[in-house]
């Protein structure tokens, strides 16, 4: 399966914007699926998962601002992200439990 992640770009603080990613291949295969973040310097780190049922969590500083969602009919995952602070910059990848890595996205947030 592969994934594509979109949607990126500069946002000033406080500001909205939403990530997707786009599954192609053996998607039947597809059980949770996540999106990552990683910021210069550091580790890659997870945001949130959601699972075939719609079951989801959330790295804590992101509860109440982030909301992840699937459209299964499109193949399409989703993050909403608002009341974005500098701290949430960083690249920004989705996975799956049968996925490799793939290209992610830049999500900036200016002071």
């Amino acid at each position: 399966v592969q994934l594509q992640a979109s949607g990126g770009g500069l946002v000033q603080s406080g500001g909205s914007l939403r990530l997707s990613c786009a599954a192609s291949g053996s998607i039947f295969s597809i059980n949770t699926m996540a999106w990552y973040r990683q910021a210069p310097g550091k580790p890659r780190d997870l945001v949130a998962t959601i699972t075939s049922g719609g079951r989801t969590n959330y790295k804590t500083s992101v509860k109440g601002r982030f909301t992840i969602s699937r459209d299964t009919a499109k193949n399409t995952m989703y993050l909403q992200m608002n009341t974005l602070k500098p701290e949430d910059t960083a690249v920004y990848f989705c996975k799956c439990n049968v996925c490799d890595w793939g290209q992610g996205t830049q999500v900036t947030v200016s002071s």
